[in-house]
């Protein structure tokens, strides 16, 4: 569930919202919409679009708009929308940018990628509030209340997962959660757990996906002598680091590099990829197409 910033927060947001359309690619798509959005006095901002195929093709697009009064126009152009995207086999979300996600990350005994997402969240680059860390281990606890921010121990292990994954799925909910950000946690997901957050669990993977899947990747890549190494993005599925992928970089390294030289440059990269994906996750650049992501950067 999205929640609404107080008053003071939002008086420059509560006019701005974002559109996103998956459909068949056929002509008029792009004009239909903005004369819809024409209809209703809105001013696009901002505008992207790609199609898989102009031939029998899937078509994407993002808009974000201005529209006054827009929270008083909001349920009738939702409802007015749904002839549209009925006529043209859309499927559609309207986000308004008033209301802001609501994020939970998961940790283990690694912190660089937690840090770095508190210190955006604490700069204002990231848009959500961070409603709870969630962690199988102590470690974080100091630094995540340092930040105000509710820190919950759960200790997991395979043959209680289930049993804590019930405990997580509840506190979820009772902090209104909308998105999962597993920042290094070092536990395997059941599919109960990942279905009941489908595309709402973002993980990053210490390796250039698909090389080095499962663990250990930096030791491996030393042993095969890799002249890359990367970190990879992804939505969670439960195919084990095979999800839809949102973000990857790499550095080059050479031979006098060990593997805990590898395993520092790696970190530097793993907290620039996962801080990418998650930024443009929530600002809804992200549209997932089967196993695939369609990202407006």
């Amino acid at each position: 569930m999205l929640k609404t910033l107080p008053k003071e927060q939002n008086v420059n947001l509560q006019n701005r919202a974002r559109l996103l359309v998956k459909c068949p690619d056929k002509p008029g798509i792009v004009s239909v919409l903005s004369t819809f959005l024409f209809k209703y006095e809105a001013n696009i901002l901002e505008s992207s679009q790609y199609s898989s195929d102009p031939e029998n093709g899937t078509f994407f697009i993002r808009i974000e708009y201005n529209c006054e009064n827009l929270p008083e126009k909001a349920l009738a152009m939702e409802k007015d929308f749904k002839n549209i995207a009925d006529e043209f086999n859309m499927e559609f979300k309207f986000q308004y940018r008033n209301q802001r996600q609501r994020t939970a990350i998961y940790v283990s005994k690694e912190l660089h990628c937690l840090l770095e997402l508190l210190w955006e969240w604490q700069n204002g680059d990231l848009d959500t509030d961070i409603a709870v860390v969630i962690s199988n281990h102590e470690d974080a606890r100091e630094i995540v209340e340092s930040y105000g921010i509710p820190f919950h121990y759960l200790p997991a292990n395979k043959d209680i997962r289930k049993e804590v994954e019930a405990k997580q799925i509840r506190l979820m909910e009772e902090y209104d959660v909308d998105l999962l950000i597993l920042a290094r946690y070092m536990q395997i997901l059941t599919p109960e757990f990942v279905n009941h957050f489908e595309n709402r669990i973002i993980n990053i993977h210490h390796s250039f996906l698909p090389a080095f899947i499962g663990a250990n990747p930096y030791e491996r890549a030393h042993r095969r002598g890799v002249k890359l190494i990367g970190a990879t993005s992804h939505y969670v599925t439960n195919d084990l680091d095979e999800g839809p992928i949102i973000e990857q970089d790499v550095e080059r390294v050479d031979h006098r590099d060990d593997v805990q030289t590898l395993k520092k440059i790696g970190r530097k990269i793993e907290r620039r990829v996962l801080a990418k994906a998650v930024k443009w996750h929530l600002e809804n650049r992200i549209i997932v197409e089967n196993n695939k992501t369609i990202v407006f950067h």
